[in-house]
């Protein structure tokens, strides 16, 4: 059976590939199929965004798709970046930027919690949602960005338990540890039974 991963971004692809190694599928990307158009992500929370790529690229390509959102919640910033956390800073805008802007709108706000989140939804080949899960991981907004590993906010997000940032620890630490993480365990629990009844 075909898989869709629904991006184009081989490092998320290679990311999957590896989540579903134990199973007996051909994971693909958009990259085959050019002629499937972007997925606008409408919906206001991590798991309605999955739901519409999923959904969308299911129908698009006719095989069952696997699609991700993910994001940074900030309390003292009511929610946000949240669902925004790739356009907080307007499009095309750095990371640099994007970290820059949150933590000028945090300031030297003594409530600093916050959690990553993701949220990963399975479909069928005719778009029917099989499955949505949402991993999370909390912990606390730096005052400065730290460390070169990762991409994204890791530089200024300090897990908790952690005194050193996710863009300072090791990606055998964050692999344990992340939203991506706890999502991907999580689905996997999912691809084990719909395997595991198909037999």
């Amino acid at each position: 059976m075909t898989i869709v991963a629904a991006t184009r971004n081989p490092g998320k692809i290679r990311e999957i590939r590896l989540l579903l190694a134990q199973i007996p599928v051909r994971l693909v990307g958009l990259d085959e199929y050019p002629d499937a158009g972007e997925i606008e992500e409408t919906g206001s929370t991590f798991v309605e965004n999955a739901e519409l790529k999923a959904t969308g690229y299911a129908r698009l390509t006719g095989e069952m798709a696997v699609s991700d959102d993910s994001g940074l919640v900030v309390d003292a910033l009511a929610g946000a970046p949240g669902v925004q956390s790739a356009r907080y800073a307007g499009a095309g805008a750095s990371d640099a930027e994007r970290i820059r802007k949150l933590l000028d709108e945090i300031g030297s706000a003594d409530e600093r919690s916050a959690r990553f989140v993701c949220a990963i939804s399975v479909a069928d080949r005719n778009g029917r949602i099989l499955c949505s899960v949402e991993g999370k991981c909390e912990g606390r907004i730096a005052l400065v960005p730290t460390g070169e590993n990762g991409f994204g906010y890791d530089p200024v997000f300090i897990p908790t338990g952690f005194s050193r940032s996710f863009g300072e620890l090791p990606d055998e630490v964050k692999s344990q540890i992340s939203h991506r993480a706890d999502a991907s365990r999580k689905i996997m629990r999912f691809f084990a039974d719909f395997w595991g009844n198909r037999t």
